[in-house]
């Protein structure tokens, strides 16, 4: 066959076995951080106090590791999540004379909570060591940062000012109230997508202490890096992290480890200190055509 023909077919059959695909390859744009264990509130104790104390002023005695167990989610979820729990439930049959849990003894707990959970930021908001070193990096590479939570807007409203008079100032701030459902579902994190003005969302990166968090992450199409060793899961204060005998505190770590590498994270670190270095192995591989 002549050369001349073989053109031809090709320009008149343009089918391929190859297929064009349109990759981002370009750097990360913006990095949206969880708050209670990832940037304030090392060993996220606000809101499992509050859990213990609404349970127990409802005769229902709870762990603090059933109070943890569902962290992440929006907090009114939270409560159904716990409600759930088989000994939680047991316990609650046993109070209340075998009445189940109904949508208005939610709606009471839930009431009380936020109240309570506020009250406790006076104790628990402090940054976490390290927090505002990491933005700084991270805004000095043109980076913007997000933030997003399972605490509503009366919290964070309340949260917002002690934060910022530490240093703490995300460039947009999103709650749980604010959308459709909050973790595991996206939403949060496209809307601070939008909020940002950031895509694609390939360009994204979720930072979070909770499987829920995670799961938020991976469900909206971004990078993922979980937070082990000031959040949910080692559960200690940043005085008990360098006070804590070793072993256990090794025990802990693993054990955060593996929650949060089984949830699907990209990475898990000990911190945010750990972050800048990840963003940099992250443009690494875009570069190189990988994606979330």
């Amino acid at each position: 066959m002549e050369l001349s023909s073989i053109q031809s077919d090709i320009l008149v059959n343009p089918r391929s076995e190859y297929k064009v695909i349109r990759r981002y390859q370009g750097k990360v744009k913006a990095v949206i951080f969880d708050w209670a264990g990832t940037v304030v509130d090392c060993g996220v104790f606000s809101p499992a106090g509050a859990f213990v104390e609404i349970f127990e002023e409802e005769g229902v005695a709870v762990t603090s590791e059933e109070a943890r167990g569902p962290m992440g989610m929006h907090k009114r979820a939270h409560i159904c999540k716990m409600l759930d729990m088989e000994g939680v439930r047991a316990r609650w049959l046993e109070a209340k004379a075998g009445a189940a849990p109904t949508e208005s003894d939610v709606d009471r707990m839930y009431a009380k909570f936020v109240p309570k959970n506020i009250a406790a930021l006076e104790k628990f908001s402090k940054v976490i060591d390290g927090t505002l070193e990491c933005l700084a990096a991270l805004r000095n590479e043109g980076i913007k940062i997000g933030s997003c939570t399972g605490y509503p807007a009366p919290i964070v409203d309340k949260l917002k000012p002690l934060a910022a008079a530490q240093g703490y100032v995300p460039d947009v701030y999103i709650t749980a109230d604010e959308v459709p459902q909050a973790r595991p579902m996206p939403y949060m994190v496209w809307l601070n997508a939008i909020r940002l003005d950031v895509n694609p969302i390939e360009a994204v990166v979720k930072v979070d202490d909770t499987v829920d968090g995670i799961k938020e992450g991976l469900s909206a199409g971004c990078w993922t890096i979980g937070v082990a060793k000031t959040g949910n899961y080692v559960a200690a204060s940043q005085e008990e992290l360098v006070t804590m005998p070793r072993p256990d505190l090794e025990r802990k770590l693993k054990r955060a480890y593996e929650i949060l590498q089984d949830a699907g994270s990209h990475y898990v670190v000990d911190s945010v200190k750990d972050v800048p270095a990840v963003v940099k192995d992250i443009n690494r591989r875009m570069a190189m055509g990988e994606r979330p």
